[in-house]
């Protein structure tokens, strides 16, 4: 629900840039520190500058896919580069108004409860386990979707999806687990569950 909130042109954007090494998920130091707030405002370029926080934004969103809280923001910020788009926001005004909801998706993270992130993770990858137990894959799907959270949790750090040797890191772990279940050679189930630990982990 939360990319039908997002225009396909915002999608295109994050899709081009998010796996960009510089992009970090750094939004508290941007909203929250008063002097970098200000040197973020005083930017020779603030549409540039607005169009890095919305990357930086969506690839937050993405995190909390299934909470209308979140759903909700994205249907805002999606509005606000539409209104730029359009020419009703001058460039320091989208930066603003990118920043006004950057606030509001820190402040909404506050309130989310890490044991209701961690079903919606056990449930995107038990769906995904028991799609590739249906196509005649003898595999116990309970069994795989622990390993997988528990050796994810262990390895995982701060901003891992935003690093190299976090992405590798997590793609061995997951390489492993998938072997011991005899499920490695299936690439789609592979890159489907990846996807899946970027998202929620």
């Amino acid at each position: 629900m939360l990319w039908h909130a997002l225009g396909a042109k915002t999608v295109y954007l994050i899709n081009r840039n998010v796996h960009v090494e510089s992009v970090r998920d750094d939004v508290e130091t941007l909203v929250l520190d008063a002097q970098v707030l200000h040197e973020i405002l005083n930017d020779t370029d603030p549409g540039k500058k607005a169009r890095e926080i919305e990357i930086k934004l969506v690839a937050r969103l993405r995190k909390h896919a299934n909470n209308p809280t979140f759903i909700a923001l994205g249907e805002r910020l999606e509005k606000i580069r539409e209104r730029h788009e359009q020419g009703f926001l001058t460039s320091l005004e989208f930066l603003k108004a990118i920043l006004e909801v950057a606030r509001d998706v820190v402040e909404a993270e506050r309130t989310v409860d890490p044991e209701e992130e961690r079903d919606q993770a056990r449930e995107a990858l038990t769906e995904l386990f028991n799609e590739a137990k249906s196509k005649g894959t003898h595999i116990i799907v309970e069994r795989v979707v622990n390993d997988i959270d528990e050796i994810v949790r262990k390895v995982r750090f701060p901003d891992w999806q935003h690093t190299s040797q976090g992405e590798r890191l997590v793609q061995k772990v997951l390489r492993r687990t998938l072997l011991k279940y005899k499920l490695h050679t299936d690439q789609e189930l592979f890159d489907r569950a990846y996807a899946y630990i970027r998202q929620y982990y």
